[in-house]
């Protein structure tokens, strides 16, 4: 009886601990698209699980482009006034961040963040072959990015897309 009883008691204690790693396994396991849709306002490059290869090779592929940009598209007026803002935009980061108010940007991401979507580029009056010359840049730093990441990853970044697509019409 003693006997049954103990290892009814172990096989209880077996199956619990088996449990507990497999709930703690699921927790741990990198977002599903399913998670990102969840949050299409996140950033999805924070939850792919990047390695430190794939960061450092993204990085370069940005400050590549961006070098483009500015020695190959850019006037020397518009160079000046561009590198003006980027400066200004870094010193308010650096108060934002003495505030204790950076949010979630970690140092150094929020450099280029005031020219994306083209909202920076208002006041340097780009000509339209320069606009077309940086939406080829991006086009091409984007695909190069893209051959970085695993097949699941991009996957990730597509369903990430389609979500916000769908939440954001127009």
């Amino acid at each position: 009886m003693k006997l049954k009883a103990l290892s009814l008691v172990a096989g209880a204690i077996a199956l619990t601990l088996t449990a507990t790693s497999f709930s703690v396994n699921a927790q741990t396991a990198s977002p599903s698209p399913v998670l990102l849709a969840q949050n299409p306002q996140g950033d999805p490059w924070k939850n792919l699980g990047l390695t430190g290869i794939q960061k450092a090779q993204i990085k370069t592929i940005h400050e590549n482009t961006w070098k483009q940009i500015e020695d190959n598209v850019f006037t020397p007026d518009q160079k000046t006034q561009f590198e003006t803002a980027k400066q200004a935009h870094r010193a308010e980061w650096e108060a934002r961040k003495a505030q204790g108010q950076t949010g979630q940007q970690q140092p150094g991401q929020g450099q280029h963040r005031h020219h994306r979507g083209g909202k920076g580029f208002a006041k340097l009056n780009l000509s339209e072959a320069q606009k077309e010359q940086i939406k080829a840049l991006r086009k091409s730093e984007k695909e190069q990015i893209k051959a970085v990441l695993t097949p699941a990853q991009q996957q990730q970044i597509q369903q990430w897309h389609q979500n916000r697509q769908q939440n954001n019409p127009g």
